[in-house]
This record gives structure tokens, C-alpha cells and sequence, in this order.
């Protein structure tokens, strides 16, 4: 949870530097001027928000190497997640890097959006780590199967995949308007008003999906907790929407942007937990006894028998 909120958070405060106009506000990078690591008086206050972002990936490395720690230590052993808190470990000195590539490139807008295009990937990881760590993998196999259209995977997937197209789309538009992050920082020479209307379109085509997860999932009758995270992507897509044609309306005010940033962050956490949720079921475990295929198949029986009759001996 600790990894989820801070890599949120660190699109948060990178969206901050950006609207105050503070992005090369350290116009040098490793360094913050060629002379010093640090900031000092002479860059101002943009300067000071520039190092202040900086150091904040300290406390997301550190979040990131606890994480590591628990991980590894917990038992049974789970190499999935092992390897999930090791990319979320490995993300941060690569997304440091990044960041530096977009300050020594004069915050070029292909750049900058890449850069939020990694943490808002590491903002998925987090969510699927969290969710492997809640399931647990014997607990995971243990639930009961309900079947599901492949077809409902399929369209949820898709939408899966149209939040990204969308929130690509979302990092062109900002690429096109007002807010470079820098006075001097150069936009993507792309017409604001012509692709502010593709990513509306894309929003469009994007709820109308979610919204045939959310009943196809109820006409299935698939788990409560698939509902329940098709309905909370459903809702935090319509607040989203409202954030970004209110802002659009109102020419971004950085306060709308800076919760239109938010609204992106919790839209991929929400779609990466609606995927999590109607994934096909593994199938179960091989045991020297056969119990756990004796249980799979039980369960399947129990789960198209509603009388609920079905026992698992």
C-alpha cells in the first residue's frame, strides 16, 4: 500500500513542478546547477520546488527497498512477487534518469509524457502487487471458480487497454498547451482544440466499455469484488471527464490539472484492479494426494449448482 501511495504521490508532486513553471528550475541535472547538488537563493522558489521533487525520489527508493525487504522475508515464497517489488525497486533509479533526460533536453513534451507515463506504470504494479500480496498464492488458488465468458475477459482487457490510449492521449494534449513546465520549454507544435477533441472521443468510447464490463458482469453473475471494481473504474472515469471538460472550459487552471493528474493515477489503479479481478482462475496446484484438483473440481460443481448442495470431500 505504502508503494502504491507514494508512486501516486510522486505523479502529484511532478505535476506540481510542472505547473508552477519550476521544471528547470534546476537546469542541470545529476547536479542542480553545474557548481552544487543543491539548490540555493539565486534559483528562487522554482528552484527550490525543482530539488525539493528531487529529493522526494529518496523517500520513494526508500519506500521501494522496504518493500523489497518484506517481500523477500515473507513466507511461503512467492517469486512473482518477488520480481514485482524488484521492477517497482528497479523503476525509480530508471524513472531518475528519465527525469534527467527531460531536463537536459529543455523538458521536451515527448519526453516529459513518457515520464508520467512510467510512474503511472508503476502505480499498475503496485496495484497488481498489492493484490498478489492479498490473495496469496494458496489462498488465490482456493477461491471458488465462477464461470466467466471469455468474451467478458476479453472486453474487459480491451478497456484495460483503452485507459492507456487514453492516457497517452492526455499527455499529447498537455504536450500541446500552455502548461511546458518551463517559459522556454517548447510544446508539440500538435493544435490543442483538435486533439483535446480526440481525447474526449477516446473518453467517450472508453466509458461505454466500462460501462458493458459493469453488466455484463452483473448478467453473468461474476463475483461481487469484479462488480465492485468495475463499478468504482466506471465511477472514477465520470469524475474524471467532469475534472477534464470543466478544466478545459475554465483554459486549466493548475489547481483542476494538478486533480485531473490525480484522476489519472486512480483511473489505472482502478483499471489494473478491474483486470485483476476477472483474470481467468489458475488452474490448481498438482499435489502428491490429487486433493487439490478433487477441491478445483468440486468448487466448479458447487459454482453451477445453486442449490449450493454440492460438498467437496
Amino acid at each position: 500500500m505504502a508503494s502504491l501511495l507514494a508512486n501516486i504521490a510522486i505523479v502529484l508532486t511532478g505535476g506540481a513542478v510542472r505547473l508552477t513553471g519550476s521544471g528547470l528550475g534546476c537546469p542541470a541535472w545529476p547536479r542542480c546547477t553545474e557548481e552544487s547538488y543543491a539548490a540555493h537563493g539565486e534559483l528562487g522558489i522554482h528552484g527550490a520546488i525543482e530539488f525539493g521533487n528531487r529529493l522526494l525520489t529518496f523517500a520513494l527508493a526508500a519506500v521501494a527497498v522496504a518493500t523489497v525487504v518484506v517481500v523477500w522475508r515473507a513466507r511461503p515464497i512467492d517469486r512473482v512477487r518477488r520480481r514485482l517489488a524488484l521492477l517497482l525497486a528497479v523503476g525509480v533509479p530508471a524513472q531518475a534518469v528519465l527525469g534527467g533526460l527531460t531536463v537536459l533536453t529543455g523538458l521536451d513534451p515527448w519526453l516529459v509524457a513518457w515520464h508520467l507515463l512510467v510512474s503511472l506504470a508503476m502505480v499498475a504494479i503496485s496495484v497488481v502487487l498489492l493484490d498478489r500480496v492479498g490473495r496469496g498464492m494458496e489462498s488465490s488458488a482456493r477461491q471458488p471458480v465462477i464461470p466467466m465468458p471469455g468474451s467478458l475477459r476479453t472486453l474487459a482487457l480491451a478497456t484495460y487497454g483503452a485507459v492507456w490510449v487514453v492516457v497517452y492521449l492526455g499527455t499529447v494534449v498537455t504536450g500541446s498547451g500552455p502548461h511546458a513546465g518551463d517559459a522556454a520549454s517548447p510544446r508539440n507544435g500538435l493544435h490543442p482544440e483538435t486533439v483535446s477533441q480526440l481525447h474526449a472521443d477516446a473518453v467517450f468510447l472508453l466509458v461505454g466499455m466500462t460501462i458493458g464490463v459493469v453488466l455484463g458482469l452483473r448478467a453473468v453473475g461474476a463475483p461481487a469484488s469484479a462488480v465492485r471494481a468495475a463499478q468504482w473504474l466506471l465511477g472514477v472515469e465520470l469524475a474524471q471527464g467532469a475534472v477534464g471538460f470543466v478544466q478545459y472550459a475554465t483554459d486549466l487552471p493548475i489547481v483542476l490539472v494538478e486533480l485531473h493528474l490525480l484522476g489519472a493515477s486512480l483511473t489505472v489503479a482502478a483499471a489494473t484492479w478491474l483486470l485483476l479481478s476477472v483474470r481467468a482462475p489458475r488452474p490448481a496446484r498438482h499435489r502428491p494426494n490429487g486433493s487439490s484438483d478433487r477441491w478445483a473440481a468440486g468448487a466448479t460443481k458447487r459454482s453451477e449448482d445453486p442449490s449450493g448442495s454440492g460438498r467437496c470431500r
